[in-house]
Order: C-alpha cells, then structure tokens, then sequence
C-alpha cells in the first residue's frame, strides 16, 4: 500500500475534489502570508527560516485562538484553568 492510500485509509485526508481537503493549510498559509511575509523582505533564506520559526512558535501557536477551546487561545486557557499559588 503506497502512502497517500494509507493517509486516505485512515481518514487523515479526503478524497480528490474534497473541498474541505487543504481548507486549514490554506488558512495557515493565508494568516502567514498577511501577517509576516507582506509586511517586509529578509536579506537571506536562512533570516527568513527563523522569521517563520519565530511567527509559528512564539506567535501563532500560543496566540492562535482554538474553537474547540470556546475561541480561547492556548495561553488564555491555561491561564484560566490553572490554579495560580500565592508568591511567598
């Protein structure tokens, strides 16, 4: 069995014409595009490589907000639901 026959096997991606199929790549890539790419130019690939680095771990992924967290953000639902002990 190749390998995309297994990813549509397991339901980890859709059929071919499957709208929904690249929907959240998409959105990714847009949110990126708008974000970081168009607001300036980087002198190397490898400046740009951490640009993005950056963006996805210290921005994107902490800040994003989740539905299935009730459109919360990963921090501010934490936050929320950690119990915060007293600084002696």
């Amino acid at each position: 069995m190749r390998f995309g026959e297994s990813l549509v096997l397991s339901g980890m991606v859709g059929s071919v014409g499957d709208a929904y199929d690249n929907a959240l790549v998409e959105s990714f890539f847009g949110t990126l595009q708008i974000e970081l790419l168009d607001r300036r130019r980087w002198a190397t690939r490898r400046e740009l490589a951490q640009a993005i680095l950056e963006y996805i771990e210290a921005w994107y992924n902490p800040h994003r907000r989740h539905s299935a967290l009730n459109y919360n953000s990963p921090v501010s639902y934490e936050h929320r639901h950690t119990p915060h002990q007293a600084v002696a």
